[in-house]
């Protein structure tokens, strides 16, 4: 963990993190802890078991508040108690498929959530940066070969996509039309991050392509995969959490980037396909299996990368498997 990477940028800062229990939020919460600052975490579950914030043990170090981030009272007085200078926000509904059961749930956490944490922002006398974390998913995917652009059209056919460019829309409303810069009154510098496919120590998520590996392969079954061929902008979780510092640190700084939205992710060069991850995971486990879906050997799809404007993540492969 490059502690020093920031300087002395989050030290003694007071900076809350929704969903500070999941994968990319506990890693993000423990990176803070050794930039030295006071972190609290704000989640209203465990995501999976075993879970990363449980196996680096955060509820020792950090103030842990369960809370429902769509319950906006609750998440009031989270502000009101602690009174953050820095807000990360990442909680959501992560799963695509999830998003096709529950649309509801989904619409009402990632874009009434992304709501009520700017709401809380807009009241706030001590914040000083906030970063929203939405997904490369935001995207209207157009099925071109090269990568999107932060100017490029948001979209969504699947209610999770749709949701994330809904909270990229809404939270770019707030800053110029509610959040907004005026004289002589300060208001939270705000940014959006677009970033996906991480991989990384500590993910046990539904839906993931290196942690369903581990469960099938522990048990001795097969890998269904659906699309081997598809494409994905793979970088290691700690890639895009720098990224995040980086924009927060800036924002803290000069607050030149508000209502900017980033992208995250690796040159286009360094995608590789789902089924490329998979043989480099069989690597470390020779005895593996997988093989395509019925439905996947009847389809042929390259999917969406993300096009970055910030510094590339390094190539993860061989070895960010390990």
């Amino acid at each position: 963990m490059q502690a020093n990477l920031f300087a002395h940028t989050y030290k003694n800062k007071r900076v809350l993190i929704t969903g500070h229990t999941g994968f990319k939020g506990s890693w993000l919460a423990l990176w803070l802890k050794a930039l030295g600052a006071e972190v609290a975490g704000y989640s209203a579950y465990l995501p999976s078991d075993p879970c990363n914030f449980e196996v680096l043990k955060l509820k020792d170090g950090i103030a842990d508040h369960k809370g429902d981030v769509r319950d906006f009272n609750h998440l009031r007085e989270v502000f009101q108690d602690f009174h953050p200078e820095v807000v990360f926000h990442l909680a959501a509904q992560p799963i695509v498929r999830q998003s096709y059961e529950s649309p509801r749930l989904t619409f009402d956490t990632n874009i009434g959530g992304t709501v009520n944490v700017l709401e809380c922002l807009r009241d706030s006398e001590h914040v000083r940066a906030a970063v929203i974390i939405t997904s490369d998913k935001c995207y209207q995917n157009v099925e071109w070969l090269w990568g999107y652009r932060e100017n490029d059209p948001l979209g969504g056919d699947d209610p999770y996509s749709a949701s994330k460019a809904c909270a990229e829309l809404v939270t770019r409303s707030y800053c110029r039309s509610i959040i907004k810069p005026v004289p002589d009154k300060p208001v939270p510098a705000i940014a959006t991050t677009r970033a996906g496919n991480v991989i990384g120590g500590g993910d046990w998520a539904a839906d993931r392509i290196v942690p369903d590996c581990v469960r099938a392969w522990s048990v001795g079954k097969p890998l269904l995969v659906r699309n081997p061929q598809a494409t994905r902008p793979w970088q290691h979780v700690l890639e895009p959490l720098s990224g995040y510092l980086c924009i927060g640190a800036d924002l803290m700084a000069s607050g030149r980037y508000h209502g900017e939205a980033y992208n995250f992710g690796p040159d286009a060069n360094l995608n590789k396909s789902v089924g490329t991850l998979i043989e480099q995971a069989r690597q470390h486990w020779p005895e593996g299996r997988w093989r395509p879906t019925r439905q996947a050997r009847a389809r042929r799809k390259k999917a969406r990368c993300l096009n970055s404007h910030v510094k590339k993540p390094n190539n993860i492969f061989p070895g960010g498997l390990r």
